[in-house]
Formats: C-alpha cells, sequence, structure tokens
C-alpha cells in the first residue's frame, strides 16, 4: 500500500483500516468522551485541543530476537509541517534497504526520594536498612499494586542527605503513578522503622521529565537501540545524496557541534519523532524530555552508509493515562501494542519508536547532507500539497 496514492483524508484513513484491519471511527471524528476525560485524565476541562495526524510508512522492522519482519505505518501527531513526509522517506529509503534492526532492555521506571539522615552516621544507618530490608520493600511494591515489581535500589549520599533511586517493573503501564504510590509506602516503612524523615518522595534523583546524565549512563524506562545499512542506490534514488555526504554532516552537526555546544544528545532531531508519536498514542508528552536524550553513529561502508540511534530513556505505556483515550487507543491498536500483555506491548512500542527515530534522523541527515532542507520546509510547510 502506499499511502500518497490517496488524496484525501478519509481515503487514507479507510486504506489503514482495511490494510491492517482496524477501526478508526474515533481518530476520523475526533471525539472524546469528557466524562472519562475530565476524570482521569484533565482536570478544569473546558474542551479539547486537536492536533493533525498522519502517518509515514511503511516501515520494515525486525528484532535481534525475532528476524521475522514486520511492516509498521507510523501514526504521528503534529503541526510541523514537511514532519510527516521527512519520516515516510526515511522510512521508504529503509524499508527498500531491507529495514532496521532493533534491540532494547526494560531499565524500569524509577522514583527517588530524598532524605535527611543529619550526618555521616544516619547515611550508613540508611544504607544498611535498605540493603537488609530489601525483601520487605519488594513485599511493600507487591502488595500497593499487582503490575508492580521492585527490581533495583540504589543511593547517593550528600551532606546531610541521601537520595534513594528505586526501579520498577509496570509491565506495559508507563508506571509512574504506581510508581510514586509504591515509594511513599516504603518512604513510611522506612521512617517507622529507622525515624529518618523523607523529605520529599522525589528528590529529583529519579531523574523524571528532566535532562540528566544519570539517566543516560544508567538509562530509564526501555532503552532502544535501532540500525540499518542503507545501500548505495537507495542513498542516490531515495535520499538524493551519498553515503561521504551524510557521514560528514553527521560528524560536523551530531557529533562536533555537540561537543562544543555542551549537549546531553549527540542527534539531529529524535525530539520531533518522539513527540509525534508521544502525542499520537497518549503518552505523557513532557518525557520527550528525556526520550531525546539519545545518540547517533554513522559508517561509511563502501559506497552504503550504516547509521543506528541509541536510546536510553525512553518512558511509554499501553495501558493507563492517556493510552486509553479512544484516538490514541487507535494509534496503539494501528501498531498492535494496545492494551497490556505482561510488558510485551510496551516494549515493541519501545522498538517501533526507535525505528521511527531512525528514519526521521536519516531523512533529515540526507536533506541537510544534499542542502534542501529550507527547500522541504518552504513547500511542505507554506500550503505545498503532499
Amino acid at each position: 500500500m502506499n499511502i500518497r496514492n490517496y488524496k484525501t483524508t478519509q481515503e487514507r484513513r479507510k486504506a489503514i483500516e482495511k490494510n491492517f484491519t482496524v477501526d478508526l471511527k474515533n481518530i476520523g471524528q475526533s471525539l472524546i468522551d469528557d466524562t472519562v476525560a475530565q476524570t482521569r485524565n484533565c482536570e478544569n476541562m473546558i474542551g479539547f485541543t486537536q492536533v493533525p495526524l498522519g502517518v509515514a510508512g511503511p516501515l520494515k522492522l525486525s528484532t535481534i530476537n525475532n528476524q521475522q519482519s514486520t511492516m509498521y505505518y507510523l501514526p504521528l501527531a503534529t503541526t510541523e509541517g514537511a514532519l510527516v513526509a521527512s519520516v515516510a522517506r526515511g522510512c521508504k529509503a529503509i524499508t527498500q534497504s531491507g529495514g532496521v534492526f532493533v534491540d532494547s532492555h526494560r531499565i524500569g521506571a524509577t522514583r527517588a526520594p530524598v532524605f535527611y539522615v543529619g550526618n555521616l552516621e544516619g547515611q550508613k544507618r540508611l544504607q544498611d536498612f535498605l540493603d537488609t530490608h530489601r525483601q520487605e520493600l519488594k513485599e511493600i511494591a507487591r502488595q500497593s499494586s499487582g503490575h508492580l515489581t521492585l527490581t533495583d535500589v540504589t543511593s547517593r549520599g550528600v551532606g546531610t542527605y541521601r537520595y534513594v533511586r528505586f526501579a520498577f517493573d509496570t509491565q506495559d503501564a508507563m508506571g509512574m503513578n504506581m510508581a510514586t504510590i509504591a515509594v511513599t509506602q516504603m518512604c513510611e516503612y522506612v521512617g517507622k522503622h529507622t525515624g529518618i524523615r523523607c523529605i520529599s518522595v522525589s528528590g529529583n534523583y529519579c531523574v523524571d521529565k528532566k535532562p540528566s546524565w544519570l539517566n543516560v549512563i544508567d538509562g530509564r524506562g526501555i532503552q532502544v537501540w535501532a540500525e540499518a545499512v542503507i545501500k548505495k542506490n537507495i542513498l542516490h534514488t531515495v535520499l538524493k545524496t551519498s553515503a561521504q555526504k551524510i557521514f560528514d554532516t553527521w560528524l560536523a552537526k551530531c557529533m562536533m557541534g555537540s561537543a562544543v555546544a555542551g549537549s546531553m544528545a549527540f542527534n539531529a532531531q529524535i525530539a520531533n519523532i518522539v513527540a509525534a508519536l508521544f502525542l499520537a498514542t497518549g503518552q505523557d508528552v513532557a518525557h520527550t524530555v528525556e526520550g531525546s536524550m539519545g545518540t547517533t553513529t554513522a559508517e561509511v561502508h563502501g559506497e552504503d552508509i550504516y547509521i543506528s540511534v541509541s536510546l536510553p530513556d525512553l518512558m511509554v505505556g499501553t495501558v493507563g493515562g492517556g493510552t486509553g483515550l479512544p484516538t490514541q487507543r487507535e494509534a496503539l491498536s494501528l501498531l498492535g501494542v494496545a492494551g497490556g500483555d505482561h510488558g510485551k506491548n510496551s516494549q515493541k512500542f519501545a522498538e517501533i519508536i526507535g525505528g521511527a527515530v531512525l528514519a526521521g534522523k536519516l531523512s533529515l541527515l540526507s536533506s541537510l547532507s544534499e542542502g534542501t532542507l529550507a527547500r522541504a520546509h518552504a513547500r511542505l510547510a507554506r500550503g505545498g500539497k503532499t
């Protein structure tokens, strides 16, 4: 299916519904039940903000654990003209070159309270308690939610404060609400048995919705890696550039330019794709901050180019929060990841994001390397037709 063959929004939507056996009636009507939304998603509601939704694809994707490939159409919600077209071009180049390969690892949701310990003796006392009561803390987490498992506890002391970072497997939920409830109960348990006071259930050592080298290095949520080799003929016919030109642009921009700027992210436009997918699928859009902290690598292989992205921190879910809203659930259904499946859906969704990010970055680097970025935006973002 070539989505560009369909001229109207309705024709495109019907084609997607037929090819993927999904019902996109809510996306087509832009309807949300405010009786549900105002009790679960938004307080003091006065209505809705609508964002245009496009699709990019097909994107051929395979995982390291499952070599069988799957084709995806990516739902992207954005007001930025040229973004969907750019990702679509990257998808075409990747798919015609054999597809993108992805791998992922679940770190889990983290919540890190800060305790006032007073002195070094208090530092040691709290750490000793955490070391010797791990099983009790795990049981508190389990009792707070049957979908929550405490997987790791790390801590760091500074002066009279100690920051404790709890990590949880939250299955298919993004999980911050579950984690916060569990950690609140854990802090009460620690205080009761040690007399050490928790100042705040979040001490910024989580690190939630903020750029952080800790999350870049240790990871958070789900870590994803994606790679592809783009063939010489595809570089010329689809991307209108060459392997060497892309490499030169990547080195000067993503690596050297990022280093000069002191950036935590060595990439071209990860935030663009992450934000568009998050908006479309009901994710917490503030987690785009974390999701954008990725690194791109590139190597020239003869006249082909190897390109990859590393995303250390994707906080995503397929149940809970905004994922239950009708249009967002339909977008997740289009990707085959709606609802819960013991953590499989959220991990699969994160891997799809990795493939989508690679497609967007490849297309942008190609456009920059051939000097057509401004021309593409002028054509597509100022009334041009696709």
